[in-house]
């Protein structure tokens, strides 16, 4: 009963509040002629009779030709997005409803663009999506009553950008079940290769079909009322077009994800250049529920064959140790890829080539998300047979690197394991008069000299230590940050916030890592780090006085301006409409300079021009050099050509 209490409430709500006058309103007393009317069955008491109209309603729907049928769409998909898990519309045959009509939308043009029916694929696509979201035999009703065959033509590309969203979003809860996964596979490579396409090439569709387009008249009304209902002007349509280019691509890597989990398909997922694409699929801060790229980056590293594939490209590595060094949330991500892959002996070397350089700042982090001691398994993992690892490693560096965790992490922890509290608390004056002096010479502008302070406290400083050990990082970091070494920097503040507590909290290593990360020109590292040391800001100032620095707003107003998922397009069609105005002027010089040299050669001066040289009309600069040339003959002063043609020229 209350189920149907709150449908009847929607079916009021919808009816009530249309602006089509023309179309029928539950709340008028006069009574309705069609014995299908989709709300007149709805009001029906009795669950028998009601049932069975609203069985006859779906059966007869894609055959109608009215503009009841958008409204009646309308609240099916406001009771589907509600109640997703109600049995009752599922079980009469709504399934079948809107496969049948998004075929017709499909195939007749002229229905789709009649009245309003060019909203009704999209209406019917998301009712399938909200049905099949949560229930496994919702899911296998769908496929049972042919969803899958139109769903696969919108997700084609058949319609436009706004049905592929709730195809792609359907077909991915679809293929999220074992019952109903082998019905989707049965169009595997057409499948695989769309979400590839759609997730690589979303957002430009997006931002040249919407988004770029700066009038409003331009863009197609449907898909701006779909996007706001009605509400709000030009920067709700494209607050709102952002946030589903994002969920497009999200569901495309979700539907990808259903067959890479299941190791289908990994020669088309594992193509290098959609590797590539991954690597930059975050959804900015729009997206905060779902990994993205790096989500399906660590799913394809649980297999052989995917973790051979990112091996060999060095981009996406160094894109995953990027990740694993920064405070993303998606930061352990990251980690475990890495990990997978120096856990595998066919990639082994070929990673820890590059990802050395970059796990060596993490193996003191003791937890991270859920998990603990992450950093005593980082270590294990770089230091397997580390004899034998040592002598193949053909690069200076990376031995140099394998070299410091060991001394770090085996030799030294062997020393201080048995030094005695009164050591312990010797080393900690110690450390802290040569902080000061470093302090003291960093204030005289000695930064090098200061520097050397810091570092020589933290070789002395001892492991168990780690306040001492967070700021005297921090403090080194920021004179390589001045001395204009950011990659050094952002290796000693990764070292402090490591070590601080809880992770990725100590405030001025956040902000100094992310005047680092900037100069990096690594935008999405640097803007995290911003907000983490915002947060810091927040949670230390009471609430009635917070107040974030003028410096930080600066910074995240740059990032979130580069990491805007719409920038590099944006950035490119800038560059191409400067291109055109280029072009433009081009052609209006030259259409200048054709006419002035017809006003010249009316005034007799071309013939005289000819017999120096004959080559194209360059403009009044070019003349006045050429006269000067052969002033040898002729004199072709102002002067002398004002008494020479002065009376032709008054004439004209």
């Amino acid at each position: 009963m209350d189920s149907l209490k709150k449908k009847e409430k929607i079916i009021h709500t919808i009816t009530t509040t249309s602006s089509n006058e023309s179309i029928i309103d539950i709340n008028t007393e006069q009574s309705c002629i069609n014995p299908s009317c989709f709300f007149c069955t709805m009001k029906e008491p009795n669950s028998m009779i009601r049932r069975a109209g609203l069985q006859r309603c779906f059966k007869e729907m894609p055959s109608r030709d009215n503009q009841a049928l958008v409204l009646a769409l309308s609240g099916l998909w406001n009771i589907a997005m509600t109640q997703p898990d109600d049995p009752e519309f599922p079980s009469l045959g709504v399934f079948r409803c809107m496969a049948s009509l998004i075929q017709k939308g499909i195939d007749n043009k002229s229905w789709l663009l009649k009245d309003q029916n060019i909203y009704i694929p999209y209406y019917a696509a998301h009712i399938i999506g909200s049905y099949t979201m949560n229930k496994a035999k919702f899911a296998e009703k769908a496929v049972q009553s042919g969803v899958i065959p139109p769903l696969m033509d919108l997700l084609r590309g058949k319609i436009s950008w706004v049905e592929q969203r709730v195809a792609v979003r359907a077909l991915s809860h679809l293929a999220s079940y074992e019952k109903t996964f082998d019905a989707v596979a049965m169009y595997e490579e057409d499948v695989v290769k769309s979400a590839m396409k759609l997730a690589s090439n979303c957002l430009e569709v997006v931002y040249t079909k919407f988004v770029g387009v700066p009038d409003a008249k331009e863009r197609l009304e449907y898909h701006r009322d779909l996007l706001t209902r009605g509400v709000g002007g030009l920067d709700t349509e494209n607050r709102k077009a952002e946030e589903w280019a994002c969920q497009l691509q999200r569901w495309s890597l979700y539907l990808l994800n259903c067959f890479a989990c299941k190791e289908r398909s990994l020669n088309l997922i594992c193509r290098q250049e959609f590797l590539k694409d991954l690597c930059e699929m975050w959804g900015g801060l729009v997206n905060h529920e779902s990994p993205a790229g790096v989500g399906l980056i660590r799913i394809l590293c649980y297999s052989k064959h995917g973790r051979k594939s990112i091996a060999e490209s060095k981009e996406v590595v160094i894109r995953l140790c990027h990740i694993s060094r920064s405070s993303d949330d998606w930061q352990y991500i990251g980690i475990d890829c890495l990990l997978l892959l120096l856990k595998d002996q066919d990639t082994r070397f070929k990673v820890l080539e590059i990802s050395a350089f970059f796990l060596v700042d993490l193996v003191e982090l003791r937890s991270l998300a859920d998990r603990s001691n992450v950093g005593e398994e980082i270590a294990r993992v770089l230091l397997f047979d580390y004899r034998q690892i040592m002598l193949k490693l053909k690069s200076k560096e990376v031995q140099k690197v394998m070299q410091e965790i060991w001394d770090l992490k085996v030799e030294r922890r062997k020393r201080e394991k048995t030094m005695p509290k009164e050591m312990v608390e010797e080393r900690r004056v110690l450390v802290g008069l040569i902080k000061q002096q470093g302090n003291h010479t960093f204030c005289l502008g000695d930064i090098e000299e200061a520097l050397a302070k810091y570092t020589e406290a933290l070789d002395l400083c001892p492991l168990r230590l780690r306040k001492e050990r967070v700021v005297l990082y921090s403090d080194r970091a920021q004179c390589r940050l001045l001395l204009g070494d950011p990659d050094a920097a952002i290796s000693d503040l990764t070292r402090a916030l490591c070590l601080s507590t809880p992770v990725n909290s100590h405030s001025k290593s956040l902000w100094r890592r992310s005047q680092a990360f900037d100069r990096k020109r690594l935008a999405k590292e640097s803007l995290m780090d911003c907000v983490m040391f915002l947060n810091s800001c927040v949670k230390t100032e009471t609430a009635k006085g917070v107040k974030i620095p003028y410096h930080a707003a600066r910074m995240i107003s740059k990032q979130m301006e580069a990491t805007w998922i719409f920038a590099s397009l944006e950035s490119k069609a800038s560059s191409n409409q400067s291109s055109k105005v280029q072009e433009s002027k081009n052609y209006d010089k030259q259409k200048y300079d054709e006419m002035m040299r017809i006003m010249i050669e009316k005034k007799g001066l071309i013939s005289r021009l000819s017999t120096i040289r004959e080559e194209p009309f360059m403009g009044n600069e070019e003349v006045k050099r050429k006269m000067e040339r052969a002033r040898g003959k002729k004199d072709f002063s102002a002067r002398s050509m004002q008494g020479r043609w002065g009376s032709r020229i008054g004439a004209c």
